[in-house]
Order: C-alpha cells, then sequence, then structure tokens
C-alpha cells in the first residue's frame, strides 16, 4: 500500500504549531523550546535547498534527538494534579501529542531522503566472512601489449 506523499513544510507546520502550544504555558523550561524551535529551523533549510541530503539527514537525525529530549521534559516538567491547570494540561497534551508524531514525521522524512538519492548504508567495516573474489584483477598477467619492446630479444647491430 503506497502512503501519499506528505509535503515537508506541512510537515514544519504541524511541528511548529504543537511546539507552539507546547510551550505556551511556560510548563517545559526554555531548553524545550530551544530544542523543537532549532530543529525546525533546520527543517526550513530542507525546504530551501531541495536537492540537499545534507540537510534532510540533519533535520531527520535532529527530530529523532528531539524525541529523547521530549520524553526527558515531560517525564522530569510534567506538574503535579494540583498545579495542573485545563491551560497548562492543554499545553502538556500539545507536547505529547507532538511527541507522538514525530515517528511518523521521521519515517516520513526518511522516504524523503530517499526520493533525494540517499541511501541508507550501515557499515561496520566487516562486510564479509569470505573473500569476495569477483572484481579481483591478477597483476602478474598482462592482457594488454608492453609499453615496451621486450629485452629478451636481441637488438639489430647497426651495419
Amino acid at each position: 500500500m503506497e502512503l501519499p506523499a506528505v509535503n515537508l513544510k506541512a510537515i514544519i507546520l504541524v511541528h511548529w504549531l504543537l511546539t507552539v502550544w507546547g510551550c505556551m504555558n511556560y510548563v517545559f523550561p526554555a531548553s524545550y523550546a530551544w530544542g523543537n524551535f532549532s530543529v525546525l529551523a533546520v527543517g526550513i533549510w530542507a525546504i530551501v535547498q531541495r536537492d540537499s541530503l545534507d540537510a534532510i539527514v540533519m533535520f531527520l537525525t535532529g527530530l529523532l534527538l528531539t524525541v529523547l529530549t521530549d520524553i526527558v521534559h515531560i517525564s522530569v516538567f510534567y506538574p503535579p494534579n494540583k498545579h495542573l491547570t485545563d491551560a497548562r494540561r492543554f499545553s502538556v497534551g500539545m507536547a505529547i501529542f507532538s511527541l507522538l508524531l514525530k515517528p511518523a514525521s521521521c519515517y516520513l522524512l526518511y522516504r524523503m531522503y530517499r526520493e533525494r538519492g540517499g541511501e541508507y548504508t550501515f557499515n561496520i567495516g566487516v562486510t564479509h566472512a569470505g573473500r569476495d573474489r569477483s572484481t579481483y584483477e591478477p597483476i602478474d598477467q598482462q592482457d594488454a601489449p608492453p609499453q615496451w619492446p621486450n629485452s629478451s630479444k636481441t637488438a639489430q647491430q647497426p651495419y
């Protein structure tokens, strides 16, 4: 089943709106706003440079990192029930909703990365247990004629 193409602008707009609503009542520290808005700024860079793989990879990486930082912010700074007003409940709810949407956004960004020509390769250094000899070229056999004359033949003596 093919998913519909989602515009990068829509992803940034949704996360910007949810981040603004999440920062509305000063429930979270400034690091929540700085982290999310700086990643969204990198996303704007990915919009401006449509053919840049670096921009989309940095936006994807930043969004993945904000998943972790959002979990920390929400778990540490969640207000107790006696201080939880309706406005604070709305603000925390939008931050949680933004956190829940981020994995789907990361998947869509990964698809955009692949469409732009990116290829995910995970290389730890050892790729094969055996030797791959398909690209092996022996250096002791020469197919082309030598560039210099053969020294084993005697040269003709001048008369």
